[in-house]
């Protein structure tokens, strides 16, 4: 586990009219602030990252697919730098993902469904507070492809 990194589990609420699915609550403890909402499409095999925030702190909830989220310790101050943790959320395992700044991140769209990445990010997008690597390249010493175990 990633210093810093949290996952929780979230609640919904199916019926017969459908169901709610909950995120996050500005009276739940791991909440920090609000700053922007945003959702990500991703097609099947489509890996979105690497991504790196100086300022923004992430908190991702995949509302429909599955994706493998991908993080990586880049904080020289953190027990945990270098590490990387790997988490298949979605549909089939709901969560709450909270990625703090200086953690690169970046995920694969796994299954056979579009993947819904709902980000509730803690400022508003500022594209200079982003850093973006190459998703194949050497930044991040990680391998996409589906390991047979």
């Amino acid at each position: 586990m990633i210093e810093g990194v949290k996952l929780i589990a979230l609640k919904q609420i199916p019926d017969e009219r459908g169901k709610i699915m909950h995120m996050l609550r500005c009276n739940e403890p791991h909440f920090e602030k609000f700053g922007e909402i945003y959702f990500s499409f991703a097609y099947p095999g489509v890996i979105k990252g690497w991504h790196e925030h100086t300022k923004q702190v992430q908190n991702y909830a995949v509302i429909q697919g599955m994706i493998k989220l991908v993080l990586y310790d880049n904080r020289k101050d953190s027990r945990t730098f270098k590490e990387i943790m790997e988490v298949f959320t979605g549909e089939d395992n709901y969560q709450l993902i909270t990625i703090p700044t200086g953690v690169i991140n970046g995920y694969k769209t796994i299954g056979v469904k579009t993947a819904i990445v709902a980000n509730c990010a803690t400022i508003p997008h500022e594209p200079d507070e982003m850093v973006r690597y190459d998703p194949l390249g050497n930044k991040v010493p990680y391998k996409w492809d589906i390991v047979m175990r």
